[in-house]
């Protein structure tokens, strides 16, 4: 069970709803997923509910929906808009986006532990979007984020886990959930965030840009299992030579 300030979610994969052909592929890919939890940019859907958006896909006794502040540079306009969101009836959860490069798309961690204060004391359950530093998701954490969602690689660049170490370092630093969020391309990249002990994965591109979406949100939603399991009961010891399947004790020799 993945915990989220009050909420708690049976699966562990979290996904996005743009970049998708249609409203009717986003549909069929978040059925596939099993996620509990989508994603939505505040600043990138129509909060007119006068007007088609794809609000009107997402069914809310289904999905539990999580703001995003994507596209904000500044600490005031990231608070600006997860109040916007929660305003418009969306909820109080905020996933905390403050870029600090708009070519790399990285955060500015300063600026996004400044709005992180800010946003809980107003009693927002806020998910900070930040690197793979150890040190910045500790900050994090004793300023009140519900969780930390380091990056594996740039967004949407399906580059897959490149900073393993930094991930188990920052996994071993916290006590509050830690979700993978950018960079997977594939469902072994899943895998491996939860073998490495992630509580989570969250994904957008790697479902919405592959050729069949709904394909890859299955085998997404097997793979974030399977990983799960896979650190739930322990890989065994590497090994540098050869060590025998079968036990060799016991073994009665050959009559010759």
């Amino acid at each position: 069970m993945l915990k989220l300030g009050n909420i708690e979610l049976k699966s562990r994969l979290i996904v996005g709803t743009g970049k998708y052909h249609d409203f009717q592929q986003m549909q069929a890919a978040l059925a596939a997923s099993g996620a509990e939890m989508v994603t939505v940019a505040v600043r990138r859907v129509s909060l007119d509910r006068t007007k088609e958006s794809l609000l009107d896909y997402i069914d809310p006794k289904k999905y539990i929906l999580l703001p995003n502040t994507a596209g904000c540079y500044t600490k005031e306009d990231a608070v600006r808009v997860a109040r916007l969101g929660r305003a418009a009836g969306l909820s109080n959860l905020v996933k905390l986006e403050v870029i600090g490069d708009e070519k790399t798309l990285m955060p500015d961690t300063v600026v996004l532990l400044e709005a992180t204060k800010e946003l809980v004391k107003e009693g927002f359950i806020v998910m900070p979007y930040t690197n793979d530093d150890p040190i910045m998701a500790k900050r994090l954490e004793d300023a009140g984020a519900a969780c930390v969602m380091p990056l594996a690689a740039p967004i949407g660049s399906g580059q897959g886990i490149l900073n393993r170490l930094n991930i188990e370092l920052l996994i071993e630093s916290v006590k509050i959930p830690v979700i993978v969020d950018a960079g997977v391309g594939t469902a072994s990249d899943a895998a491996v965030a939860m073998e490495l002990g992630a509580d989570g994965v969250l994904m957008n591109t790697a479902i919405a840009g592959a050729k069949d979406p709904v394909k890859m949100a299955e085998a997404m939603k097997l793979a974030v299992r399977a990983g799960r399991l896979a650190y739930e009961a322990g890989r065994i010891q590497k090994k540098r030579y050869a060590n025998a399947s079968s036990p060799q004790e016991g073994v009665v020799a050959a009559i010759e």
